[in-house]
């Protein structure tokens, strides 16, 4: 399971490194403190359409899209603030950031904004992405 963890870490790293400067190498202090993306949140134009693990996307769930991690795995999304939310993998996104439901946007504060820099912890990865 380390294995996995540091293996998806890694790709996290790959995935984010337009958005995390300096890069630095994947260890298991990246895992405990999460890994720098940027996070956006979809849309109402994607409500009801399929997602990539084929439920209906919905706004009202606590989810997001992420482009290398498991469908189902869940992982806690933390602004510098210290709020955080913890989200389901249901989706991939069109470009390298985490892309939040409406709820998920909601309890972080970026609705008006849209996006923010977030840090990602895997909480638990699924064998069915």
């Amino acid at each position: 399971m380390d294995k996995i963890l540091s293996i998806a870490v890694a790709s996290i790293f790959v995935a984010a490194s337009a958005f995390a400067a300096p890069a630095v190498a994947a260890s298991s202090q990246d895992a405990e403190d999460g890994v720098a993306m940027k996070a956006t949140w979809y849309g109402p134009g994607y409500i009801g359409k399929p997602t990539a693990n084929g439920e209906k996307f919905d706004g009202k769930r606590l989810t997001a899209a992420h482009p290398t991690l498991p469908l189902g795995s869940r992982v806690l999304v933390r602004l510098k603030n210290g709020r955080g939310v913890v989200v389901s993998i249901t989706d991939r996104p069109a470009v390298d950031v985490i892309d939040l439901s409406r709820s998920a946007a909601r309890v972080l504060h970026l609705l008006g904004k849209g996006h923010d820099m977030v840090r990602i912890q895997v909480l638990s990865m699924s064998d069915d992405g």
